[in-house]
């Protein structure tokens, strides 16, 4: 066990000691490597982020029924009493349309304009939890509703977040995509760069082999080259990612104020990270290992 630590231990002083004698083409390389990687890791952190939004909307369908602006507390009264005769309906709740201008003009940030207002402009409503989620039924209950007496019109409010959705899998399949086609390319970019290694140093493997270093012990310094490698590139993805989303959250913040809201751009979780330099590395360790494999088994120590 100790001569194995050993070995491990002397190869990967010996490729620190390569990255150290070669400072420039080293951070290039792992620049490179994080510039690649950023791309599809900004999407999954943009489309992360939406998830965030839809999963905070409410996605149960929600029905609004809004009364006729010449609707009288005697109609809204009507209106409720048929209501609880639907079987469709799990539960409603009225919004009196002074209870929804305070509302909509404490959101909006436009108290004030209230003092200017003739009169509400806005209706009563009704707020309706259907007990099912069928579209088809959906569609007959909003029919239904639309025949009471004295309503306006009626909203399905489910249609944005189902389109949210749909726009966020999509996201997702784009980002997956990119991330496989990318993640090829670092595999290429690592396997050309360990290739060039084992040429520059191909005297040195063939004196080796001949003094009797088994196959491990020549591949296991430049296994170390890839996964060092991917590991260095993961962070500067992380770092490219992390300053982008600080720059963005500037501006990000003085739009929401435009609209009374608070939004900001989340940063990547500890897993996330932690995925993150785990899949890098890997890219790295693989295209070692597949350069390596091919290009050992041509090099044949000279007698």
């Amino acid at each position: 066990m100790m001569n194995w630590l050993s070995q491990h231990r002397l190869a990967l002083g010996l490729i620190l000691g390569r990255f150290a004698h070669a400072p420039f083409s080293s951070l290039l390389a792992l620049i490179v490597f994080g510039v690649t990687l950023s791309l599809p890791l900004g999407l999954y952190t943009l489309i992360d982020n939406v998830k965030i939004v839809a999963g905070n909307a409410r996605l149960e369908p929600q029905i609004t029924v809004f009364l006729s602006p010449s609707a009288d507390a005697d109609s809204a009264k009507r209106v409720e009493s048929r209501l609880k005769e639907l079987n469709a309906i799990k539960q409603f709740r009225f919004i009196q349309r002074d209870q929804a201008l305070q509302e909509l003009l404490q959101s909006t940030g436009l108290v004030d304009v209230a003092a200017g207002l003739a009169r509400n402009p806005l209706p009563d409503a009704f707020v309706i939890e259907p007990k099912s989620i069928n579209p088809d039924e959906l569609e007959n209950l909003r029919k239904e509703l639309m025949k009471l007496p004295k309503v306006d019109k009626v909203l399905l409010d489910i249609a944005w977040v189902e389109r949210l959705n749909a726009m966020v899998r999509l996201g997702r399949d784009v980002t997956l995509i990119l991330a496989v086609l990318l993640g090829f390319a670092l595999v290429v970019i690592t396997s050309n760069t360990i290739r060039l290694q084992i040429l520059s140093q191909r005297e040195e493997i063939e004196i080796s082999t001949l003094i009797g270093a088994t196959d491990a012990f020549i591949r296991r310094p430049f296994l170390y080259h890839g996964v060092l490698q991917g590991l260095g590139g993961g962070l500067a993805a992380w770092l490219i990612i992390s300053l982008g989303l600080q720059l963005l959250n500037v501006d990000i913040a003085d739009l929401a104020k435009l609209y009374a809201a608070q939004f900001r751009l989340l940063p990547l979780g500890t897993g996330d990270i932690l995925g993150l330099l785990l899949f890098s590395s890997l890219l790295g360790w693989l295209g070692a290992f597949l350069a390596v494999g091919r290009h050992l088994s041509r090099i044949e120590p000279r007698a």
